[in-house]
């Protein structure tokens, strides 16, 4: 059998996926020993135990300054920052994408609006954010808003212009308004996409949390990054990391199972 015709199952593909993180942490371990069998005292590859020392601090003990278990402080701030600048993506996404895509007027006047907003690097505005909104939470939310929701506008937008024209012709018929077609017609076809778009926005969203957060912040896990770099505290810095992609990863996974679970049917296809 080729192998474009082979078939993976869940167990299969859970196990092969392992396959190459296993071989990473496995290479990991060899140049961090052997780094450390030449000087003990590297900090550039720490050892799991290190890591394990070095965290135990941050997740099990209260910092004296702030009463805060740091790490979980890190997490919940992030999170919140995170969580609100993907509701506000999302919600932006599905209003004006599915305007976007349905009306063509609407598209011809504000298209090529959208389009410059996504090709603005995001961070070449962090300086105008804090100049606008200050050091506070505003501006972070700000950076991952403006960073994500144009790419996912114009991708709602994209998929719904290019619904098939008959079923808007066959709703036409039927006596549908424009918010009929757009809440019976095309908003129940977008809403796949929609978590979709999400999904592929999660990896940069989190970039640019990071990048306010390490700028400016009292907390969060980007802060907690930069803040122990000036030191090499790789043993920090690499949990913290691998922290952050579980999150992402669990993100993803939950997202993935929803979108199977409330629109089944647009991946029928796809099994």
């Amino acid at each position: 059998m080729r192998w474009v015709d082979r078939r993976i199952g869940r167990t299969n593909g859970l196990l092969m996926g392992a396959v190459p993180i296993l071989l990473l942490v496995l290479l990991y371990l060899f140049f961090a020993a052997e780094r450390h069998a030449i000087n003990p005292a590297d900090k550039i590859l720490p050892l799991p135990g290190a890591m394990v020392d070095a965290m135990r601090a941050l997740v099990l003990e209260r910092d004296p300054l702030s009463g805060r278990y740091l790490f979980w402080a890190d997490t919940l701030a992030s999170l919140q920052r995170l969580g609100l600048g993907l509701a506000i993506s999302t919600a932006s996404a599905l209003l004006v994408g599915l305007v976007l895509g349905l009306l063509p007027p609407v598209r011809a006047t504000f298209g090529m609006l959208v389009t410059g907003i996504a090709v603005i690097p995001p961070i070449a505005l962090l300086p105008i954010l804090f100049i606008a909104f200050g050091l506070g939470e505003t501006a972070k939310v700000a950076l991952i808003v403006i960073g994500i929701a144009p790419f996912m506008i114009r991708d709602i937008a994209a998929h719904t212009a290019e619904l098939p024209r008959e079923q808007i012709v066959k709703a036409q018929t039927l006596g549908a308004s424009t918010w009929q077609l757009m809440l019976r017609v095309v908003l129940p076809q977008a809403m796949p996409r929609l978590f979709q778009a999400v999904r592929l926005a999660l990896g940069p969203a989190w970039v640019f949390l990071i990048s306010a957060e390490a700028i400016a912040a009292d907390i969060g896990l980007g802060y907690r990054i930069f803040l122990v770099r000036r030191y090499l505290a790789m043993d920090v810095i690499l949990p913290y990391v691998a922290w952050i992609a579980i999150l992402a990863a669990l993100t993803d996974i939950l997202l993935a199972w929803s979108s199977r679970r409330l629109f089944g049917w647009a991946h029928r296809s796809a099994v």
